[in-house]
């Protein structure tokens, strides 16, 4: 949804929270520079700006846009935002949450019986997008030392958070039952596919559903995989500034779940770029999702990686091949995605140097 410092008492909020200077407030969209492939989202975020008695004042404002993924009832999007301001103050090198709020139909934002629209608002972590490395290289044609630098941060980063086990009586099962069935993964990705779009029909959906349902069996009982995760460590999420340094945004989905589901998002934009700039898994993407996968690998200890990662790595290819969010793929880009995705789905575990293989398949 689009905002406005003048939506009811979103002003006399930002007083009664902040202070007085607050009045003098400006807002705008909070455009990065990162790779412009991308479109879609869930929300716009906003820059909060105001002259503070003990200096300049930045937040971020974020809303969540109603529509499909599961955002159709105020319900459900409030339900992200409050989790969203629960959880990501817990983990190490997130953008620090503020407040999580409510506009109002009339009145100050403060109670809930009548509102309308729930916010958050965060700290402003300064950076760039690890995307736009991403258009970086892709002009390049090769890697540097830092890019393989930043690659090895982000698995030692993911290694750290993911080390010690947790325990839940039911989170496991929940996330599985999420990554298969929930609004934001992949049976409400397939329904936000526009079909027929070229090779993709209901039939092929319908395929990639069923091969991820066999894994939500095969896996529920792992409970013992268990761990602390970001959600959606993506390089729209992780933000750069010199060197390694770099801050976290937008954890989702809860703060507990498998590795795998980290790993496999990042990963799985490596491949993305090598099929975008090379049209095969080569060239310096493919060096660096080697160098991220073996670097976790060593760093995690993880030997059942490879045995756990198919149904992540299928949501996530299912978004990137997606017209909705990515619309000026090739239709053979998109093929060779499906292509990827239900051969590791079908697979009893993926091995990174069969990704050639994969992609050379018949069909789709």
């Amino acid at each position: 949804m689009s905002f406005d410092l003048e939506a009811p008492g979103f002003r006399e909020y930002l007083v009664g929270r902040f202070g007085l200077e607050a009045r003098e407030a400006t807002l705008e969209p909070l455009v990065g520079k990162a790779s412009g492939i991308k479109e879609g989202g869930y929300g716009i975020p906003y820059r909060v700006r105001w002259q503070a008695a003990g200096g300049p004042r930045t937040l971020v404002l974020e809303t969540v846009r109603p529509g499909e993924f599961g955002h159709e009832d105020r319900s459900d999007r409030a339900g992200l935002l409050l989790r969203a301001f629960d959880e990501s103050g817990s983990l190490p090198g997130h953008v620090v949450p503020v407040d999580v709020g409510a506009l109002r139909t009339r009145g100050p934002a403060v109670s809930l019986g009548d509102s309308s629209e729930f916010f958050i608002l965060t700290e402003f972590a300064e950076g760039e997008p690890y995307a736009a490395d991403f258009d970086r290289i892709a002009a390049a044609g090769r890697l540097d030392a830092l890019d393989a630098a930043r690659a090895r941060a982000l698995a030692d980063y993911l290694a750290g958070i993911h080390r010690a086990p947790a325990s839940h009586p039911s989170w496991y099962r929940r996330r599985l039952r999420d990554l298969v069935g929930s609004g934001e993964c992949i049976a409400g990705v397939a329904d936000s596919y526009p079909v027929p779009t070229g090779f993709i029909d209901a039939a092929l959906l319908r395929e990639v559903e069923t091969l991820a349902l066999g894994w939500r069996y095969r896996l529920r009982e792992r409970a013992d995989r268990l761990r602390t995760i970001h959600g959606d460590f993506h390089p729209w999420n992780i933000l750069f500034r010199s060197g390694t340094d770099f801050t976290v945004l937008d954890r989702s989905r809860g703060a507990l779940g498998d590795p795998a589901d980290d790993v496999a998002s990042l990963g799985v934009n490596f491949l993305f770029f090598a099929l975008r700039t090379r049209g095969d898994f080569s060239g310096p993407f493919a060096e660096l999702f080697r160098l991220f996968w073996d670097r976790y690998r060593e760093r995690s200890a993880d030997e059942e990686l490879d045995a756990v990662v198919a149904p992540h790595f299928a949501f996530r290819a299912l978004v990137v091949a997606n017209p909705l969010w990515y619309p000026r793929e090739s239709e053979e880009l998109r093929r060779k995605l499906f292509r990827f995705l239900i051969s590791v789905l079908e697979a009893d575990r993926f091995e990174i140097g069969r990704i050639p293989q994969y992609l050379e398949r018949t069909r789709p």
